[in-house]
């Protein structure tokens, strides 16, 4: 005879967990989160401990992960956290806001197993045919005209004027990707990143793509897609764009919020501003203190466990995203705390299978970005105080809406580099 349910003893486990609790679940996608994600972590954590209900969107539940060692643990899994999304993408409608930016595509990150060493092989080894010495030079004939075009207005917006730019026609260089089709991939690449009208956003983008890949098909050169294109696994046009899409949404939004967030912190940071201005910090430190404290890409690293899981006494849902705070996970109490100048241990850059491959051509970009912008226009500083500046919304990024600044006016220098 089966016990019955009184007669069965309690279990210490929270079978359901939260997530499946009719409790309100914390969103993601709001002013209110974009303007104090560190005091709302802060808060997740006293109520939740480490594995947070939220909404990425309305409508979409997930877990937030906001412990450090409980990412790590997810993130090194692949087999119990595979970042295929299939289960998961046929219950969310095709107008989710978020759906484009998380679905499944034929690429590296968005694949488990055999699949994803395949396209993860290509898109290395694209990756590591950068030269490293040559995008130097590129990003200082960038920056420089860039530089020239508002030094003698004494104001910028850096975030417009300066760090998007660059970042943008900088990856257009690495892909062998024209202006004008360039163009039309940062429009739809904004769109997807705002998850404001992002089903637009990957329509535009693809279609700019595909022209690109037909381009470099015909007529290789010493590029990313030109490497993809032609790489020994073969991949075909659908799994060559869906790459590049990825390496583009791995560049232009995180670089460009890499740039102006260490710029802030060098802006307005007077212990750090103090030591980088004396010598004793270096444009290296002060990166390595944001991918810490602000990264770029705050949430991210998205897994789908297949079925449910028990981690840290809570049942995870199937099929139900898995979101690495990667903010949260960094400043963890667990973890942080004394001076980490030079301790690399964040996880900006993922972790596991799925980690970034391209962390050196970041660090690179965006740190000859910031050294060519200090090297010309030192005195900068804030046309608004910080707490005036406001931050995009969105359950993904950490991101400003501008960064204004003054600096003394300069005449140009006239060596004005080429970026077309």
């Amino acid at each position: 005879m089966l016990p019955t349910p009184s007669s069965l003893p309690a279990c210490p486990v929270q079978h359901g967990s939260p997530f499946d609790s009719n409790g309100p679940r914390i969103p993601l996608d709001t002013t209110e989160f974009a303007a104090d994600p560190h005091g709302a972590y802060r808060d997740m954590r006293r109520r939740h401990g480490s594995l947070v209900p939220i909404e990425l969107s309305p409508g979409v539940p997930a877990t937030l992960v906001v412990g450090y060692r409980t990412a790590l643990r997810i993130l090194n899994d692949p087999g119990h956290f595979p970042a295929d999304p299939r289960g998961w993408q046929d219950s969310i409608p095709q107008d989710c806001p978020v759906r484009p930016m998380m679905q499944w595509y034929p690429n590296a990150l968005r694949n488990a197993g055999l699949t994803h060493a395949r396209y993860r092989q290509a898109y290395v080894a694209a990756i590591d045919g950068i030269d490293l010495r040559a995008l130097q030079a590129t990003v200082e004939r960038i920056a420089v005209p860039l530089i020239d075009s508002f030094r003698e207005a004494g104001t910028a917006d850096l975030q417009t004027q300066y760090a998007f730019p660059l970042v943008f026609e900088v990856l257009n260089r690495m892909v062998g990707c024209p202006p004008e089709l360039g163009r039309r991939v940062a429009a739809g690449m904004a769109a997807l990143f705002d998850t404001v009208d992002a089903a637009w956003g990957m329509r535009h983008l693809s279609e700019a793509l595909l022209e690109l890949i037909a381009l470099r098909r015909n007529d290789p050169c010493d590029d990313v897609t030109s490497r993809l294109t032609h790489h020994p696994v073969g991949l075909d046009e659908e799994e060559i764009l869906c790459n590049l899409i990825s390496f583009y949404g791995a560049a232009i939004e995180p670089q460009t919020n890499l740039i102006t967030n260490t710029l802030l912190l060098m802006l307005t940071d007077e212990r750090f501003a103090g030591g980088f201005l004396g010598g004793s910090l270096s444009t290296r430190d002060a990166l390595d203190e944001v991918l810490f404290n602000d990264p770029p890409m705050a949430n991210f690293s998205i897994t789908f466990p297949r079925q449910a899981l028990l981690i840290d006494n809570t049942w995870l849902p199937a099929n139900q995203p898995v979101v690495i705070s990667l903010a949260g996970c960094n400043n963890d109490p667990a973890i942080a705390g004394g001076d980490r100048t030079g301790n690399r241990s964040h996880l900006a850059w993922g972790a596991g299978p799925h980690a970034c491959p391209a962390r050196s051509v970041a660090y690179l970009v965006v740190q000859e970005a910031i050294d060519q912008l200090l090297d010309v226009l030192p005195d900068l500083f804030l046309t608004v105080p910080k707490h005036e500046l406001t931050w995009r919304p969105g359950p993904f990024h950490r991101a400003m809406t501008g960064l204004p600044v003054e600096f003394p006016k300069s005449p140009a220098s006239n060596l004005r580099g080429s970026t077309s």
